[in-house]
């Protein structure tokens, strides 16, 4: 049985989410934990809450043991780019994007691999 957790609109780039995210693919969940603790950037805190959010599915909905889980897979999409404008030099103005993500952690048991 597969649990998912989902974090829609995070204010971060899908580019900079994914290098994190890769990283955790395939560990189990105590040691994916542990990578995102330790990992200085933003994106880290922002997977590993939805981490924790899926660990909590599996716990409260499913009545799994959550030292039996693993990362099945951690997926970045691309969210809505929000668009502001910045003046620019003789009366123009310059397109900032600011980019947002949705964050797929699927959490699987061992027994599956």
């Amino acid at each position: 049985m597969e649990v998912k957790s989902t974090y829609k609109f995070a204010r971060i780039s899908a580019k900079k989410a994914r290098d994190v995210a890769r990283e955790i693919q395939g560990l189990p969940v105590s040691a994916a934990i542990d990578a995102l603790t330790f990992t200085p950037k933003k994106a880290a805190f922002l997977i590993g809450k939805t981490l924790k959010s899926a660990i909590a599915n599996a716990e409260n909905n499913f009545e799994l043991d959550a030292d039996d889980l693993y990362v099945k897979e951690a997926v970045i999409g691309e969210g809505p780019t929000f668009r502001r404008f910045k003046p620019r030099a003789r009366g123009s103005a310059g397109a900032i994007r600011k980019r947002t993500s949705h964050i797929f952690i699927t959490l699987a048991p061992k027994a599956e691999a």
